[in-house]
């Protein structure tokens, strides 16, 4: 696969500089407002990957055509439109099939790229860890192996056998098919081997009695400043989009000296294509595996409504919406307006202001996390004879000690909190809850 976008770039590098001209899509039940969003947002993709815009229009269809997607009236407007501007290459705000793709190509002759294409290149700067790059790659294989038709110029049929008994062989089309399949297995196989390992290191933190919490939303909410705000993680931070694609975790200390785990996680996207929501399914159970989740939200954007909507829509799609949330409305230093905030407010009245640039908001927050950390969580006293060494090193290791003490006689007196697994193991050994609001966790709650 890597052949073919190299072919691909060579080719555009013989041209001028590359400028795009973008194609946006009013399908039949859509509003033009709608598309024009859809295509504002396709433009800070394309900024994103560095590439100048240089025009865009939007084409009207009621029903898709077979050959090129959008009419072939409308095609040759937006040829002649995208040549007096210079363009050289255009990209369509949709998923283009293989032979739409290739048909559209030839009928302007020049590159054609859509939606998913440009996704799938910019989460391939993006990804830096092993499990990440092996993730893109795999969706990349996955977008390239239908579009393997006419990437290649040397088609002949590959010569083989004895002499006087040679047929034609094997067409490099089918080699080429067979060598990203075999690829694909590869990848998914590698990619198993990695998710197993992240899934044994998050039993061993889900087994801790520390509640974790994952951050989501829409890419370039300002997910990953919060977690620096939060923590000082570190975690690179850029006004782009999917600057996040691999999930960081930290520890959080409260002003209550109650800890909890965070997990900055990818950005959502409108359109996000299949392929990479496969392909990241073990990054975005970072959600679905939460105790809790901060919906971040950025406020500045004209598009907040309709970021939200899309947030909900994946976590439904995870079986995560249920979960108990806290909605941040981040940035708030760049929308004083109050009429705005109040037309946002009404998706979360309970939702919280913040500034994570101008540290405003935050100790609300630190309030919310605080409270619902505590949920996750049960505090007991606990009384441990001598004659169980075992379960002392049990309490250290996956308990949180509080305060401890011994008896003359030896007894370990200790007030802990505990998982609720943990608290079912050592029901023998407890005492009384640590305040009138624990109680017990027992087997079916």
């Amino acid at each position: 696969m890597e052949e073919i976008n190299d072919s691909r770039k060579e080719n555009e590098s013989a041209e001028t500089p590359v400028s795009a001209y973008l194609v946006g899509v009013l399908e039949q039940h859509s509003s033009p407002a709608a598309a024009r969003e859809y295509l504002e947002e396709l433009r800070e993709l394309v900024n994103t990957l560095g590439i100048p815009v240089c025009g865009e229009m939007t084409a009207p269809i009621r029903q898709i055509n077979p050959k090129f997607y959008i009419g072939s009236g409308k095609l040759e407007e937006i040829r002649q439109d995208a040549v007096s501007r210079g363009a050289s290459i255009l990209i369509f705000d949709c998923d283009l099939g293989p032979s739409q793709q290739r048909n559209i190509e030839k009928a302007c002759s020049m590159e054609v790229y859509d939606r998913q294409e440009v996704i799938l290149d910019i989460f391939a700067r993006r990804a830096q860890t092993k499990e990440a790059v092996i993730q893109v790659e795999l969706a990349r294989n996955h977008y390239y192996l239908p579009r393997l038709t006419g990437a290649w110029s040397h088609l002949s049929r590959q010569r083989g056998g004895a002499l006087g008994t040679r047929g034609e062989g094997e067409k490099q089309i089918e080699y080429d098919r067979r060598m990203v399949k075999k690829k694909i297995d590869l990848l998914e196989k590698e990619l198993e081997t990695v998710r197993s390992r992240r899934a044994t290191q998050r039993k061993e933190r889900l087994r801790k009695p520390i509640a974790n919490c994952a951050i989501i939303g829409y890419t370039n909410a300002g997910k990953s400043t919060l977690l620096n705000s939060l923590t000082g993680a570190g975690v690179l931070a850029e006004d782009k989009l999917f600057a996040t694609l691999d999930p960081t975790t930290r520890r959080l200390v409260l002003p209550d000296k109650t800890e909890v785990l965070l997990t900055d996680t990818v950005g959502f996207v409108r359109k996000l294509p299949h392929s990479l929501v496969e392909a990241f399914k073990s990054t975005l159970e970072e959600a679905v595996l939460a105790d809790f989740i901060i919906l971040v939200l950025d406020v500045s954007s004209p598009y907040v409504h309709s970021h939200w909507e899309t947030t909900l829509s994946v976590l439904n799609e995870l079986n995560a919406a249920d979960k108990p949330m806290i909605v941040v409305f981040n940035k708030c230093d760049l929308q004083r307006d109050p009429v705005a905030r109040a037309q946002i407010r009404s998706a979360a009245p309970d939702g919280i202001f913040i500034s994570c640039k101008e540290k405003e908001g935050l100790d609300l927050l630190l309030q919310a996390i605080s409270l619902h950390a505590r949920r996750q969580t049960f505090t007991f006293r606990l009384e441990i004879p001598a004659s169980r060494p075992d379960i002392i090193a049990l309490l250290h290791e996956k308990g949180q000690i509080r305060e401890s003490s011994w008896a003359d006689d030896g007894t370990f007196l200790v007030t802990a909190e505990l998982s609720r697994e943990l608290a079912r193991k050592l029901t023998e050994f407890v005492l009384s809850p640590a305040s009138d609001t624990d109680s017990l966790p027992m087997e079916g709650e």
